[in-house]
């Protein structure tokens, strides 16, 4: 098992998201919980390339304050929605025999479903946290009804096993390594 965060960087990681408090509570929660549980966690950055403020080397595309890597936690960079294309994340977890993936972080209707649906297809066991991905409002939804969409219909049962936060909290807290 390990605990997938995905494009929590500084440009995009604010308080325009759904939820922010209670996503930003949770994920930090995840992030001790693992740790602490010897799970290991891996951070994942989204590149939009020059000219972006998700840019590598721009502020932006840094990892939020609160969410910061450990010295020894792996960082894979995209330039996709998906966490799992060209960017050896699929043959580096298959290597290390994991088959469960949580994945949480931002956006939900972009780089969260991608990765998801992404990880599915490679024979990944998905776990999505209550209340652990989150997005903005756009112009067809508000991010309430994106995040409802997606974490209540679309994967649910479907890609992933959408469940609690407090089950994720407890699965990570299982873990004996």
């Amino acid at each position: 098992m390990v605990l997938l965060i995905v494009d929590t960087q500084k440009a995009i990681t604010n308080s325009g998201v759904y939820n922010f408090e209670q996503f930003e509570a949770n994920i930090a929660k995840l992030i001790d919980t693992a740790r602490k549980s010897k799970v290991e966690v891996i951070f994942v950055r989204h590149d939009d390339g020059a000219g972006n403020s998700l840019t590598k080397g721009s502020d932006g595309f840094e990892i939020y304050g609160k969410f910061q890597p450990a010295e020894n936690e792996r960082i894979f960079d995209k330039t996709v929605n998906s966490a799992f294309r060209n960017t050896g994340l699929a043959e580096y977890l298959k290597e290390k025999g994991e088959n469960t993936v949580i994945i949480v972080g931002l956006q939900t209707e972009y780089c969260i479903d991608a990765t998801i649906k992404a990880g599915f297809e490679r024979g990944f066991k998905i776990i999505v946290p209550a209340n652990c991905n989150s997005t903005f409002d756009n112009e067809f939804m508000s991010a309430e009804q994106t995040y409802n969409y997606y974490n209540n219909f679309i994967w649910n049962k479907r890609y992933a096993d959408c469940i609690s936060f407090e089950k994720t909290v407890e699965m990570l807290q299982a873990v004996i390594k």
